[in-house]
C-alpha cells in the first residue's frame, strides 16, 4: 500500500479519536493508515469512512478505504472507490497501480493492463509497476513483451528478487529451464528464505530426475513455512517416505485457494483441455441436451465446466474444497447450489441423487480411487453417468496401480482404473488416451473415461 501525504484542508472540524484525544484531521488520517497496515481493519475502516464524511473532497481516505475493501476480499466496491478518487486526482501514480491490482483480481485483465500502463506513464521508473506488467502481459500470451519488459527492469534492478522470479517462471513455462533455474538462484541469494523460489526450484530439480536436489529445495521451503502442507507433500513425492494414498485435504485446499485469482489464466497458458474433453465425451453418450438431468461438477474449480454442463441440466451443482475456486465460479454462475466439502464424503451423503457426475482434472490428487469412484457410483441414479480424466501413468506399472509424481498429483494404470470401475459395479463406457494440457512444452497424457451405473 503506498501513501500519499494527507491534504491539508484549513478550517475542517477536528475528528475524535481514540481515548477521546482530540486530532487534527491529517493526524487522524495517519492513524487511519496505520490502523491499515496494522491489518486493525474494521478500526481503519470505520475511521476512512468518517473521514470521507469530513472532507469529502479529499480523495485519500476513498482510496485508502478502496484498497481495504479490496484486500478484505469486497473487490467491486473497492473498485469504485478507487475509481472516485481517481476522478477527484488522476496524477497519483500508485493508485493506478493499486486499481490495476483490483481488476486482475477480478479478471478484468485488459482494463488492468491499461491501468499498470498509465502507472507507468506518471513513474516510469517504478520496478514494482513494471513487474506487474510484465506478469500481466505473460498471463495474456504475450510473451516477448513481458520478456523484453523483465530483462530491462533487472537490467536496472539487478537486486529486485520478484522480478527475478517472475521472470524464472516465464522461462521454465517457456522450455528455457536452465535461464530460469539461474534466475530462481539468484532469487535465492537475495532472500535465502523465499519460499517461491525454493518451491519452483524443488519442481523443477523434480520434474527434471533429480530427486536430492528438489528434496534439499522442499526442505528449504518447509523451513520458511513449517506449517504449509504443499512442502510436505512435494517432499513426500520426490523422497517417496511417508506418501500417502490420496493428497491430503489441506493440501488441496491451500494450493488452489493460492491458485485461485489467477487459475484460469494459467491454464490457458497450459492449454488445458480436460472440461472440454469431457464435455464433448457427454455430448456423445447424450446426444440430445434436454436440461432435465442432475448434475454434479465434482471438483468444479473454477466452474470451467458450467457452460458445457448447463444445456443438460435442470440442477447443476458444484463441489469442491477450494474457498477461493468457489468464489470464482460463483462469479461465472452456472450453478445452482456451490458447495465446500471434501468430494467423497459429499458424495456418500448424496444417495442415489445424480444422473450425471463429472470430474475433470480432480482424481489426479487421488492415488487410490477406488473410494471416490464407488461413492460416485452409490450417487448416482440407475442409468447415470460418471465422467471423469485422471493423468495416464507410463512405464513399468506399480503394484497398486497408481503413482505419486515428482509434481504432487497422482498418475493410474489402464488396468487398475477398469478395476476400480468393476469393483464399484459401473460398465466401462470409454477409455480414450488422451492429452490433458501441456507442461514446458510437453503434452500430459491422461484417460478420459466413462462408465455407467447398470439400470434395473
Amino acid at each position: 500500500m503506498t501513501k500519499t501525504k494527507p491534504r491539508r484542508r484549513p478550517g475542517q472540524a477536528s475528528l475524535p479519536a481514540p481515548k477521546r484525544a482530540e486530532l487534527d484531521y491529517d493526524e487522524a488520517l495517519r492513524l487511519a493508515l496505520q490502523m491499515h497496515q496494522d491489518r486493525r481493519v474494521l478500526a481503519a475502516e470505520k475511521l476512512y469512512r468518517k473521514l470521507s464524511e469530513v472532507r469529502p473532497d479529499d480523495p485519500n481516505p476513498l482510496h485508502f478505504l478502496g484498497v481495504l475493501l479490496h484486500q478484505d476480499g469486497k473487490s467491486e466496491e473497492a473498485l469504485t472507490l478507487i475509481d472516485k478518487s481517481l476522478e477527484m486526482d488522476p496524477g497519483v501514480a500508485s493508485w493506478h497501480n493499486n486499481r490495476g491490482n483490483v481488476l486482475l483480481l477480478l479478471q478484468r485483465a485488459d482494463e488492468a493492463r491499461a491501468a499498470y500502463e498509465r502507472c507507468r506513464e506518471l513513474e516510469p521508473g517504478n520496478p514494482a509497476v513494471a513487474n506487474n506488467l510484465a506478469c500481466l502481459l505473460a498471463a495474456l500470451g504475450d510473451v516477448a513483451t513481458a520478456e523484453a519488459m523483465f530483462r530491462e527492469v533487472l537490467a536496472r534492478e539487478p537486486g529486485f528478487a520478484d522480478a527475478h522470479i517472475n521472470f524464472a517462471n516465464l522461462l521454465v513455462s517457456t522450455a528455457r529451464v536452465q535461464e530460469g533455474m539461474r534466475h530462481f538462484g539468484t532469487s535465492l541469494e537475495l532472500r535465502p528464505d523465499d519460499p517461491k523460489a525454493s518451491r519452483m526450484m524443488g519442481l523443477i530439480f523434480a520434474t527434471s530426475g533429480q530427486p536430492e536436489k528438489a528434496a534439499q529445495a522442499f526442505e528449504r521451503w518447509i523451513a520458511a513455512e513449517p506449517d504449509n502442507p504443499q512442502p510436505r507433500h512435494h517432499l513426500a513425492a520426490v523422497t517417496g517416505k511417508n506418501a500417502p494414498e490420496r493428497a491430503p485435504d489441506d493440501y488441496v485446499s491451500s494450493l488452489f485457494d493460492a491458485f485461485s485469482v489467477s487459475f484460469d489464466e494459467r491454464l490457458a497458458f497450459l492449454e488445458y483441455r480436460a472440461p472440454g474433453l469431457v464435455g464433448e465425451l457427454l455430448r456423445r453418450l447424450e446426444p440430445e441436451a434436454r436440461a432435465d438431468l442432475a448434475v454434479l461438477d465434482a471438483g468444479c474449480g473454477t466452474g470451467l465446466c458450467a457452460p458445457l454442463l448447463a444445456p443438460y441440466a435442470r440442477e447443476l451443482i458444484g463441489v469442491d474444497l477450494s474457498a477461493g475456486m468457489l468464489d470464482k465460479a460463483r462469479e461465472r454462475g452456472g450453478y445452482q447450489e456451490l458447495v465446500k466439502a471434501e468430494l467423497v464424503s459429499y458424495l456418500l451423503a448424496q444417495p442415489a441423487r445424480f444422473d450425471v457426475v463429472v470430474s475433470a482434472d480432480t482424481l489426479c490428487y487421488f492415488g487410490r480411487i477406488d473410494a471416490a469412484v464407488a461413492a460416485a457410483a452409490q450417487a448416482l441414479r440407475p442409468g447415470g453417468r460418471l465422467i471423469f480424466t485422471v493423468e495416464a501413468l507410463s512405464g513399468e506399472p506399480p503394484e497398486p496401480g497408481y503413482r505419486l509424481l515428482a509434481n504432487g498429483r497422482y498418475a493410474h494404470e489402464r488396468s487398475y482404473v477398469e478395476a476400480c470401475l468393476a469393483s464399484a459395479g459401473l460398465l466401462t463406457s470409454a477409455l480414450e488416451s488422451v492429452v490433458l494440457r501441456r507442461e514446458v512444452g510437453e503434452p500430459v497424457t491422461g484417460w478420459l473415461v466413462a462408465a455407467q451405473r447398470p439400470a434395473p
